[in-house]
């Protein structure tokens, strides 16, 4: 999966493919800044699934938006969001029309949601 914008660095370890979905009903901000010389970071919308290419050591820190800021709500390890592209396979299989990646607006990936 390409990272357009912010490619990881050429000398990075082992890559992960990970996915977060956002569970709760408010947008949030997924974040990574502890890989040195690549910043990540995307909004979230609720029930929107997000998947990226990262380090195993990466850490996704997830803010959640209040009216004019936004709260750490929750640090998790890549670790636990990772996927395995035969996993990702058979759920686009099992989805009509291929690969929409939402199953009737569910996210279809088991995935870390925030705990607050």
């Amino acid at each position: 999966m390409a990272q357009i914008l912010d490619p990881l660095p050429s000398d990075s370890s082992k890559q992960i493919l990970c996915c977060y979905v956002n569970a709760t009903s408010k947008i949030q901000v997924a974040r990574i800044t502890n890989v040195p010389d690549w910043y990540f970071e995307r909004v979230v919308f609720p029930g929107q699934r997000l998947m990226f290419e990262t380090v195993s050591k990466a850490l996704l820190e997830i803010h959640t938006g209040m009216m004019a800021s936004a709260i750490l709500s929750d640090t998790v390890p890549c670790e636990r969001l990772a996927i395995e592209q035969a996993d990702l396979m058979v759920e686009e299989s099992l989805l009509p029309g291929g690969s929409s990646g939402m199953n009737g607006g569910h996210p279809v990936a088991a995935t870390v949601s925030p705990t607050s």
